[in-house]
């Protein structure tokens, strides 16, 4: 049975600020240490990363609950403020990216059998899988799961949890959300690992249509573009030996503290080799790098420890340089980039890694292929009974 993943959407919020505009904002802020303002600097002139998206409005406005509207110093508004704007924002995102995705894989909203979503930035129950359900008006009796706090690595765990759901169901089409508001977490401190996520992680959503329903019979019909599909083919997970205090992150009382230190690119360097060697020998010769920009260090750690041309990282390095780090969303807009690629040929292996507190190592390994229509969840019920009866 081959499961396919047959569509992607990808939304950002409106709010788009260039990275020297950030860095600025956290350079005028008053007493600032010569230490700090030195940190600040090479942290976001170093990132590799051009602009990034935000929910939050003051940046644009003026001022308001982040930024004080005349001096425009940040402030530091309590974890209850904050959570409010992603449950608030959050959903709007997803539902953009799933109806993208939708439209995408030529699917219709009835057609979803499952929904899994997966989400590390906020809290919010009724839960994000039940807004999808209820925002895109599909059918009640949707089975829902949901990912959460699994970081920047938790789309490769919810594409793997829908290709279960479609090897042990073949009418299941399964909607993937994942959906990131890390900027809300954004601080002035002078906390070496705080100034680092303040400047890399950036808001984004993406979903992805996951179903093993075979093409429709009968009379091509035209899809929207693109013209790919992937065929997924397994998936491995690796935890290192250390690095359980280098990617983490608690709730605080004025937002979630990350910790992102600066071992956890020479962690990726020293292991990732170790981590993947199970899927290439499963796979062999890989045509195509999905790799998470978790920062522009660790896409060069990863190429030198995997002995990768320059190129192979591109896609990585060009959802890094325009959007930032979007957490769990980010491998699905390499992989949107991937599929909307003429140059992608049908039979190339593509490899899906990404790295995630503890820690972890998440892969995923795909088949370029061509897209078809796929058969309605009754035409498929329909073959069974049938087959069944004969």
């Amino acid at each position: 049975m081959r499961v396919q993943l047959i569509g992607i959407g990808t939304a950002v919020p409106e709010f788009a600020l260039s990275q020297s505009q950030v860095r600025d904002l956290f350079l005028a802020e008053p007493d600032i240490a010569p230490l700090t303002a030195r940190l600040i600097r090479a942290a976001y002139d170093n990132s590799a990363i051009e602009r990034r998206h935000t929910v939050i409005e003051d940046f644009a406005s003026g001022g308001g609950t982040f930024l004080e509207p005349e001096s425009r110093v940040i402030r530091s508004p309590g974890t209850g403020p904050r959570n409010e704007l992603y449950a608030r924002e959050a959903p709007k995102l997803s539902e953009t990216a799933a109806r993208r995705a939708l439209h995408n894989a030529g699917v219709q909203p009835s057609e979803i059998t499952h929904v899994v979503t997966a989400s590390c930035t906020g809290f919010y129950a009724p839960g994000p899988e039940y807004r999808l359900v209820r925002d895109l008006g599909l059918d009640p009796t949707v089975e829902r799961e949901h990912i959460g706090f699994m970081g920047c690595a938790a789309a490769i765990p919810a594409l793997r949890s829908a290709w279960r759901i479609c090897l042990t169901d073949p009418t299941a089409t399964v909607l993937v959300s994942c959906t990131e508001v890390c900027s809300i977490h954004m601080r002035s401190s002078p906390d070496p690992d705080q100034i680092v996520a303040s400047a890399v992680f950036a808001d984004g959503a993406a979903a992805a249509v996951v179903t093993a329903r075979p093409p429709e019979r009968g009379e091509p019909r035209e899809l929207p573009a693109p013209s790919r599909a992937l065929e997924l083919t397994g998936f491995t997970t690796a935890l290192t030996t250390d690095g359980e205090q280098d990617m983490a992150w608690i709730i605080g009382d004025h937002g979630f503290e990350m910790t992102l230190t600066g071992n956890v690119p020479r962690i990726v360097g020293r292991e990732v080799r170790a981590a993947l060697a199970p899927v290439l020998e499963r796979t062999g010769a890989i045509d195509q790098w999905v790799v998470h920009p978790g920062g522009r260090s660790i896409l060069d750690r990863f190429e030198q420890a995997m002995d990768l041309d320059e190129s192979a990282l591109q896609r990585s390095r060009a959802i890094l340089r325009d959007n930032g780090n979007m957490s769990s969303a980010t491998v699905l807009f390499i992989l949107a980039d991937l599929l909307g690629d003429p140059t992608a040929e049908t039979g190339q292996q593509v490899l899906i890694t990404a790295f995630g507190p503890g820690l972890a190592v998440e892969s995923a390994t795909a088949r370029v292929t061509a897209r078809e229509p796929h058969e309605s969840a009754a035409s498929v019920l329909e073959e069974q009974a049938a087959s069944a009866r004969s």
